[in-house]
């Protein structure tokens, strides 16, 4: 989103521990931290397991506390909450020198101070926005450098094939331009052609002419792109440090239906049919296992799963 003259990023995170590949994956494209908290119930168990992760990158969490116009709300108690939860993670001394933000999400206002009950704090989101560009760091990368974009998440397309999601560190990304793509310092390489190079614009993708430094872009054409590899420049490569996915941790068995009521309901019953769902799901979910069993009709799957 634009916000005065500024391009501000926003990447939501899972809630939730069990997709906590996908909430790395997403911490590794930001510069800073919202953790929004609701007035009245304060940081949830789930809260605990995202903010570690991002309290561990060196991140500066900004506290939202929002609904505080809802009867029982206490915000000083979920600051303090807050605070605790941090120290607790072994935050260091300026991540717990945090800014509070006070906000009714629904409303559509925020303020920096408390303000009387049943009344309006704020006039908008000025109060919340402010904060983010004070707190979190802009991007410094060079346009003119060697590319550099890491792929943190993939999507598929029927049309294009399999589309790579990331944010550029370095250098200028243009359509039908010729790239590296590097699985790491040490690993292996191939040459590719980007064919088309989307941006986002609030929940829309747009075509792009070209991008740079801070964008997070969508690219399609290299077929067999995968999450954390580096594509850079063949010329100049400069490659990050792959991404760590984490392994599979829970195993399920898919088979077709074979209770008495079998064929009455549903429209994809068969085991090819659930083959062909778990094959398209690859394309883009790089934390999914599928092979074939020994039994006639059982597929088993392996998932990703961290419980904290």
């Amino acid at each position: 989103m634009k916000w005065n003259d500024t391009h501000i990023n926003i990447v939501d995170t899972p809630g939730h521990a069990d997709f906590g590949g996908e909430v790395e994956r997403a911490l590794s494209m930001v510069d800073g931290v919202v953790l929004l908290i609701d007035a009245q119930e304060g940081p949830m168990p789930q809260t605990r397991f995202v903010t570690k992760k991002a309290l561990a990158l060196g991140l500066r969490p900004i506290v939202v506390v929002n609904k505080v116009d809802k009867p029982g709300a206490d915000c000083q108690k979920v600051v303090n909450q807050a605070f605790d939860l941090f120290d607790k993670l072994g935050a260091t001394d300026e991540q717990l020198d945090f800014p509070v933000v006070y906000a009714s999400g629904l409303n559509g206002w925020s303020a920096l101070e408390e303000g009387e009950a049943g009344a309006q704090w704020g006039k908008d989101m000025t109060a919340l926005f402010e904060t983010v560009l004070r707190h979190v760091p802009s991007q410094k990368g060079d346009a003119s450098a060697p590319l550099q974009l890491q792929i943190s998440s993939l999507d598929y397309s029927t049309f294009v094939g399999r589309i790579g999601v990331g944010r550029i560190t370095a250098g200028t990304i243009k359509p039908m331009m010729d790239v590296l793509v590097a699985e790491g310092a040490d690993g292996k390489t191939y040459k590719g052609r980007v064919n088309q190079v989307l941006k986002f614009q609030g929940l829309d993708r747009v075509v792009a002419t070209s991008a740079g430094p801070g964008d997070i872009v969508l690219i399609n054409g290299i077929e067999n792109i995968g999450i954390g590899v580096t594509v850079t420049d063949p010329l100049n490569p400069n490659p990050l440090p792959m991404l760590k996915v984490d392994e599979p941790t829970l195993t399920m068995n898919f088979c077709v239906n074979t209770s008495p009521l079998a064929g009455r309901e549903g429209k994809y019953v068969t085991s090819r049919q659930i083959w062909d769902r778990l094959q398209k799901e690859l394309q883009s979910n790089v934390a999914l296992r599928v092979k074939e069993t020994d039994e006639d009709g059982i597929l088993k799957s392996q998932a990703v799963v961290n419980c904290t």
